[in-house]
């Protein structure tokens, strides 16, 4: 593994860190301990590989979580997202998400936000318009990898038009994962697929019986394209240690909806929005904070005519 690749590594990690400790003070020594670098190496390399500054990090990642929340809490007070997310007073906050959405919180909970999430859907099919050439010879590439995706008959791509909702309690699972940045639905996602792949076959963690996962982990109503997160996984023991750029995560378990997908990577974007859009504000239920899931099982593969695949889509909920 190249230098680059440990150092994503230790990147992720430190991205990971910051989400799951929002509300506790996250400056430039605690964070350059996580990532074992000095606070001077590392606030540099923090920028280079990700484009924006640590400080900026943490703030947009307060924001978004605080974002996503005024929405799936209604009934929460503001002040108290504020500082459950690390904020130390109403003003402070005020402040800061009128600077990065646009619209104080009681604006974007009035209805705002719906202007910000259009203009990334429309960001989001301008970039699968002109990627699609690019995206479909991913795909063929793709079909041809008998390690862990077999060739599967699925006939006619569906997409989201026939997605029946299934309510399941999932487990704790830990997974060893592999990172793409950039927008969702781009066919970047198909290739890391299949750097992924390589990997677990050389390590024996691919073929049947090895459960694999898609994460996202950012709401592309709320966080740009271009910095989305998405992570291809697949299921490990507890005591299984990273190696090189792939890192270890836990996905936490509870109750999701969850819906057999069979379709196109250019069509599943399409499918997650019907999910939230249609079924989910009428479901009496509220998605929670944790992330969106890909579940792939012993049923995937791709159809070489096709390049349609199938899979669990898994949206995390809690009682409204």
């Amino acid at each position: 593994m190249s230098d680059r690749g440990l150092y994503i590594a230790r990147i992720n990690r430190v991205i990971d860190h910051i989400d799951a400790h929002l509300d506790e003070p996250l400056d430039l020594a605690a964070l350059a301990a996580v990532a074992h670098f000095s606070p001077w190496h590392f606030h540099r390399l923090f920028q280079a590989l990700t484009g924006e500054t640590l400080a900026d990090r943490v703030r947009r990642r307060r924001l978004e979580v605080a974002a996503g929340r005024l929405l799936a809490t209604p009934a929460v007070a503001a002040l108290t997202i504020a500082l459950d997310v690390g904020f130390g007073s109403a003003e402070v906050f005020t402040r800061a998400f009128k600077a990065h959405f646009g619209v104080t919180p009681s604006a974007w909970r009035r209805g705002a936000w719906h202007e910000h999430a259009q203009r990334h859907r429309a960001q989001l099919r301008k970039i699968h318009q002109d990627r699609r050439k690019a995206h479909q010879a991913v795909i063929e590439a793709f079909a041809e990898d008998r390690i862990a995706w077999p060739e599967v008959g699925h006939g006619d791509p569906q997409g989201a038009s026939t997605m029946k909702i299934e309510l399941k309690t999932l487990p704790d699972i830990h997974v060893a994962y592999l990172r793409h940045v950039g927008p969702y639905g781009d066919p970047g996602i198909s290739q890391l697929w299949q750097r992924f792949d390589r990997w677990c076959a050389q390590r024996g963690l691919a073929g049947p019986g090895r459960l694999l996962l898609g994460v996202s982990q950012d709401s592309p109503d709320i966080t740009a394209p271009d910095r989305c997160r998405y992570d291809a996984c697949v299921e490990v023991d507890a005591g299984f240690r990273p190696e090189g750029e792939v890192g270890v995560q836990a996905l936490a378990g509870g109750r999701y909806a969850c819906a057999r997908y069979r379709g196109t990577a250019l069509q599943i974007h399409e499918a997650w929005m019907a999910m939230f859009g249609r079924w989910l504000p009428d479901s009496g239920y509220l998605a929670d904070d944790r992330p969106c899931l890909e579940l792939y099982d012993d049923g995937a593969g791709v159809d070489p005519k096709t390049g349609a695949f199938s899979c669990l889509l898994c949206v995390p909920l809690k009682a409204a």
